[in-house]
C-alpha cells in the first residue's frame, strides 16, 4: 500500500503545470552558475560568477528573496577583476505558459544590494550600491526544476577611484522550486 501511495503522489507531482511551482507560499532556490559578461567599459572580458538565490512567493507569480554574488573576471594581458554582492531580489513571472514551449515562463528580475568590483594592478575600484534589472526565461524540465537564462543590465555606483561601473550580463543557471506548507498539505489532501 505504501508503494502505491508513493507512486500516486509521484504521478500527481509530475502532472503539475508550470504554474504550480510559482504559487503563493512556494520557495525557489538555486542560482546562476555561469555568466557571459559583455562589459560596456571593456568588451574583452570573460567572467565566471556564482550567484546563489533564494526567494519566497508572496503571491502567485511574485517572489521576493535574496542573492549572493561572487565572481572573477579575467582577460589576456589585462588585470583581474573580482566582484561581490549581497542584497534583495524580486521576480515577476508572466501569467501563463509560453505558447511555443508549454513548460516555460518569461520573468523579470530586479535586484538591489551592496556590491563591489575591484580590479587588480591599480585598476578601477567601486564599492557601493548595486542595481540590476532584466528579463529571463525559465524552462521547467521537471515540475520542480527550471533551467534559466537571464539578460540583465547591472549598475554599480559608489566609492573608490571609479564612481560607477556598468555592464550587460547574459547568465545561465537553474532553480529548484519547492512546495510551501500549504501546497504540501493540498497534495496530501488530494492523495487521501
Amino acid at each position: 500500500m505504501k508503494k502505491f501511495t508513493l507512486l500516486f503522489v509521484l504521478a500527481a507531482a509530475l502532472g503539475f503545470k508550470a504554474n504550480a511551482q510559482i504559487q503563493k507560499g512556494n520557495v525557489l532556490m538555486g542560482g546562476n552558475l555561469s555568466n557571459i559578461n559583455l562589459g560596456l567599459d571593456d568588451p574583452k572580458i570573460f567572467s565566471f560568477d556564482i550567484t546563489p538565490k533564494a526567494a519566497w512567493f508572496i503571491q502567485d507569480n511574485v517572489a521576493l528573496g535574496g542573492y549572493l554574488n561572487l565572481g572573477i573576471q579575467t582577460a589576456k594581458n589585462t588585470p583581474t577583476t573580482t566582484t561581490y554582492g549581497v542584497g534583495a531580489l524580486g521576480r515577476y513571472y508572466t501569467g501563463s505558459d509560453v505558447e511555443v514551449l508549454k513548460h516555460g515562463r518569461i520573468f523579470g528580475e530586479a535586484t538591489v544590494g551592496v556590491g563591489g568590483a575591484n580590479v587588480s594592478d591599480g585598476g578601477g575600484k567601486t564599492n557601493g550600491l548595486n542595481l540590476s534589472v532584466g528579463p529571463g526565461f525559465a524552462y521547467f524540465i521537471t515540475p520542480s526544476i527550471g533551467l534559466e537564462t537571464l539578460l540583465k543590465y547591472n549598475n554599480l555606483v559608489g566609492f573608490g577611484n571609479q564612481t560607477s561601473q556598468s555592464n550587460l550580463n547574459l547568465s545561465f543557471g537553474f532553480q529548484i522550486y519547492l512546495p510551501g506548507r500549504s501546497t504540501a498539505r493540498k497534495v496530501q489532501g488530494d492523495v487521501r
